[in-house]
C-alpha cells in the first residue's frame, strides 16, 4: 500500500511537470515575456517553498535534526542555477516551437546525460544504455516530425534551445544527485530555487514588480507555474521516491512526456500526427525499459 501511494505521488509529480509547457504557451498568449514567465515562476516558488519549510520546521522539529556533517548551502545555491537555466532555455524553446515538440526535445536528456557522465566522470554506458540511446534518437526523428516535414518546417533556433535545455536538465540531474543530500528535501529545494531566482533576476531584472505592470495575469500564471513547476513536484518526489525506489520512480517520472503531448493536443489544439505519437510512445517505452532493466540488475 505504501509503495502504491509512493508511485501515485511520483506519477502526479511528473504529470505536474508535463502540464507546464501548455500554461507557458498560454502566458505568452496573454502578452507575458520570457523573463516575466520565468521570473514569476521562481519568485512565487521560492516564497512558497521557504514558507512550507518554516511551517514544517516549527511544527516538526524532529525532521530537521542536523547531521554531523552538513554540505555547504552555497554549493546547493550554485547548483540551483542549473534549474533556472533549464527554465530559461526550455521556455524559450516553447516560445519558438509547438509545446508537443518542446517536451520531446527536453527528453533528449536521456542520452545527453549519459554522454556528460562519460566525458566528465568516465562512466562507461552499458549495452542497454547504448541501445536505448539509438532508439531515442530514431524515435526523436519521428516525434519531431522531421521525417515527415523535413527541416524547412521546423524552427532551428527552437530546436537548438530545446537541446540546450536538455543539456542543462542533464547537468541539473547529475548535480542534484551529488549535492545537498544531507539536507531535508524541502530545504534543499528551497535553496536551489533561491539560486535559480538569483540567476533569472540577473538575466531578466524584475522591473515589472515595481513599475505598476504587475497585474492579475502575473498573479494567475505565477501561482500556476510555481505550483506545478516548482512546489508540487519536489514535494511529491520527496514523499514518493523513497517508497518506490529510483528505478520505478524513473519509469513513473516519464509520465511528463505523454501528459505534455496530450495537453498540447487537447488544450492548445496543436497538430500531432500518428507518426509523431509513435515517436513519443517509443521514447516513453525506452525510458520504461531502461529503468526496468536497471531495477532487475540490482
Amino acid at each position: 500500500m505504501e509503495k502504491l501511494k509512493g508511485a501515485l505521488a511520483v506519477f502526479l509529480g511528473a504529470s505536474s511537470f508535463g502540464i507546464l509547457s501548455t500554461f507557458v504557451k498560454k502566458a505568452y498568449g496573454q502578452g507575458l515575456t520570457l523573463g516575466e514567465v520565468t521570473g514569476i515562476q521562481v519568485l512565487f516558488g521560492m516564497l512558497m517553498l521557504w514558507l512550507i519549510f518554516i511551517v514544517i520546521k516549527l511544527f516538526s522539529g524532529k525532521t530537521f535534526r542536523s547531521s554531523t556533517k552538513k554540505s555547504s548551502w552555497v554549493k546547493i545555491l550554485i547548483s540551483g542555477t542549473s534549474t533556472g537555466l533549464v527554465s530559461v532555455l526550455y521556455y524559450k524553446c516553447v516560445q519558438l516551437v509547438p509545446a508537443s515538440l518542446a517536451i520531446v526535445l527536453l527528453m533528449q536528456y536521456i542520452w545527453i546525460g549519459v554522454v556528460i557522465e562519460f566525458i566528465f566522470f568516465k562512466t562507461k554506458p552499458s549495452k542497454n544504455n547504448l541501445i536505448g540511446i539509438g532508439i531515442v534518437l530514431i524515435a526523436t526523428l519521428l516525434a519531431t516530425g522531421l521525417i515527415e516535414k523535413g527541416l524547412e518546417d521546423l524552427n532551428l533556433t527552437g530546436l537548438l534551445f530545446g537541446l540546450l535545455a536538455a543539456t542543462a536538465y542533464s547537468v541539473f540531474m547529475i548535480v542534484n544527485g551529488r549535492v545537498g543530500n544531507d539536507y531535508h528535501p524541502i530545504q534543499k529545494s528551497a535553496i536551489m530555487v533561491t539560486g535559480s531566482c538569483i540567476l533569472i533576476f540577473t538575466l531578466f531584472p524584475p522591473n515589472y514588480l515595481f513599475n505598476g505592470q504587475f497585474d492579475a495575469n502575473f498573479l494567475h500564471f505565477g501561482l500556476i507555474l510555481s505550483l506545478f513547476g516548482t512546489v508540487i513536484p519536489p514535494l511529491l518526489f520527496a514523499y514518493g521516491l523513497p517508497k518506490t525506489g529510483f528505478s520505478l520512480g524513473g519509469i513513473l517520472s516519464s509520465a511528463e512526456l505523454p501528459v505534455a503531448t496530450c495537453m498540447s493536443y487537447f488544450i492548445l489544439h496543436e497538430s500531432v500526427s500518428l507518426v509523431q505519437w509513435i515517436g513519443v510512445l517509443l521514447i516513453l517505452g525506452t525510458v520504461i525499459w531502461l529503468n526496468a532493466a536497471k531495477s532487475s540488475a540490482h
